[in-house]
């Protein structure tokens, strides 16, 4: 009996390192398959359709001096000329034709001030601007309203509002349109009453 035993030990053992091969093999051939997939993701061989050599298409920086293609057509436009310091992108910029005015947050104050966006991406963004006016001016006056008196006569506070109101318009450009570029929101009047 004792040498039965053994004999079924051995055969026991046989069919438990044959699973175990197996179970092995299957995970060694799904990671060769996911570092497989993810090679040819990483190459752009796969990936949503639609997207160029770049990847998404959205608004892309523009170099000073580089041609816009989603810039406006105006036939009468002055021949632009970048100085050689600074960024090395050129820099557009969206005024808003209306000023904006709301109560302050806490406080019987007003604020009155007309705005212009800035942005280093090419044209898209001027338009996607024009576009959700509507939408992005209500953003500006939650934010506004959302202001303490106190902050709109420092210049830290000025510069957080300017701030908050950039995040603010992006928030309505990615909602909108899947991509922010307002690089930053500029005063051109500012009036405390």
């Amino acid at each position: 009996m004792s040498k039965s035993k053994p004999a079924d030990d051995k055969a026991e053992s046989k069919p438990k390192s044959g699973a175990m091969k197996m179970v092995v093999g299957a995970v060694v051939l799904l990671g060769l398959g996911a570092g497989g997939a993810y090679g040819a993701f990483a190459a752009g061989l796969l990936g949503p359709a639609g997207e160029g050599e770049h990847g998404p298409d959205v608004p892309q920086l523009v170099s000073k001096g580089a041609e816009d293609p989603f810039a406006p057509i105006d036939e009468d436009a002055l021949v632009l000329v970048h100085g050689e310091g600074g960024s090395e992108y050129r820099t557009a910029y969206y005024s808003f034709e209306e000023g904006f005015t709301s109560n302050l947050k806490d406080s019987p104050g007003l604020v009155q001030l007309s705005l212009a966006a800035s942005t280093r991406h090419d044209g898209r963004v001027i338009q996607w601007l024009q576009m959700h006016e509507l939408a992005i001016r209500s953003a500006i006056l939650v934010e506004l309203a959302n202001t303490r008196e106190d902050d709109v006569f420092t210049v830290e506070g000025k510069e957080d509002l300017k701030k908050r109101l950039a995040a603010a318009i992006n928030r309505v450009l990615e909602e909108e349109e899947g991509f922010g570029g307002v690089d930053a929101v500029h005063f051109r009047t500012f009036l405390v009453q």
